[in-house]
């Protein structure tokens, strides 16, 4: 009860900050993005669209005013290299290459919603490197934004995931249980592994939204993605390019995170319930094996022993006993350390005949 009540005032905390933040950003800071990052981008295109005209332009001009047909191959070389390279720079930059659309730009990289997209990468730390601040006081400000954004991001995800741990651990103890799998594989690696598909279901969700939005994308294509933002890895080779969905995507990247975190949570939770029985299975044989140990002597390596009577014999009691397992493990545990000891004192009290034999050495 003081674990669920804990979970559910860490839920409490992180949502509130969670709204408070989402309103300071809704209000100031996506906007404060977009007014530094959008009028540097504007002037960018722009120059790059000079560029691309004015070598076209002077391209055509020395191809049809050109008058030696001897040096034709050499100039069409020299004047199309230029060309290709203002191509490449303006493709880069963001232009499609369409002359009689004036080359325009495909999309608006700060807009308000690519501006939500981009703030939401910086929080996750995910980072996909699609869009950068390049201003002096863009990367200042992303410097600020991330200092004080990402505790509180992180801190949200990680109660989530804890309050989703909650969930799950409460509605297994009323699923039906699956007596052969779990005795099978163990009950640890059937959490272990039912988390693991449940998050490739959910993974496998996303790339099937994402072919639907993003003509050019595979299942595969998706799926990588997906797992890519998830681990929070985030290449960049692989970024939905349609600001129309951005909100949702955005959505759906802190959920997953958040099941994400909610495997870990698990799997530590599990880790810590192991490790105190293990303390508790350990503690009451601590002193009889310090007892055999000092009986045996020096020939017996008293700390592996006390690790594979700890470890080892928790799993074959488990097969031998279904009332109660700790106190059967236990029991059993003193009984096994009590015959070894028994067996050492029946060795030592034991002793066998020695025949000394003693050779002089005589001058005679």
């Amino acid at each position: 009860m003081i674990a669920i009540d804990d979970c559910y005032k860490g839920w409490i905390c992180s949502l509130f900050l969670y709204h408070l933040t989402k309103t300071l950003t809704d209000s100031c800071l996506f906007n404060i993005f977009r007014h530094l990052e959008r009028p540097a981008e504007i002037e960018r295109l722009a120059e790059l669209k000079t560029i691309v005209k004015t070598e076209r332009e002077r391209f055509v001009n020395v191809i049809l005013n050109n008058t030696d047909i001897n040096n034709l191959d050499e100039l069409l070389k020299f004047e199309l290299s230029k060309y290709e390279a203002a191509i490449q720079e303006a493709a880069e930059g963001g232009l499609l290459i369409e002359a009689h659309r004036d080359f325009p730009e495909p999309y608006e990289r700060w807009s308000i919603l690519q501006a939500v997209f981009f703030s939401s990468t910086v929080l996750t730390t995910i980072g996909y490197g699609n869009i950068v601040p390049v201003t002096t006081g863009g990367r200042a400000f992303c410097i600020c934004f991330a200092l004080i954004g990402i505790p509180f991001t992180l801190t949200v995800i990680a109660d989530w995931g804890r309050l989703f741990a909650t969930a799950v651990s409460v509605l297994g103890k009323y699923l039906p249980k699956i007596p052969s799998l779990t005795k099978f594989i163990g009950k640890t690696w059937f959490y272990a592994l039912s988390a693991v598909l449940f998050l490739c279901i959910y993974l496998a969700a996303g790339a099937g939204l994402l072919i639907l939005w993003e003509d050019d994308w595979s299942f595969f294509d998706g799926f990588y993605f997906c797992f890519i933002t998830m681990t929070t890895i985030g290449f960049g080779d692989l970024v939905p390019k349609k600001p129309n969905y951005m909100l949702l995507c955005t959505l759906y990247i802190l959920i997953g995170l958040a099941l994400t975190s909610t495997i870990i949570e698990l799997v530590r939770r599990q880790y810590a319930t192991s490790w105190a029985k293990l303390q508790e299975l350990s503690g009451p044989m601590a002193e009889t094996l310090r007892r055999l140990g000092e009986t045996a002597g020096t020939g017996l390596d008293y700390a592996a022993l006390q690790k594979v009577l700890t470890v080892s014999m928790p799993k074959w009691n488990t097969l031998l006993t279904r009332k109660d397992p700790s106190n059967a493990d236990i029991a059993a545990l003193e009984a096994l350390t009590n015959a070894i000891l028994k067996e050492v004192k029946e060795v030592q009290n034991t002793k066998p005949n020695v025949l000394q034999i003693v050779i002089y050495e005589s001058s005679v």
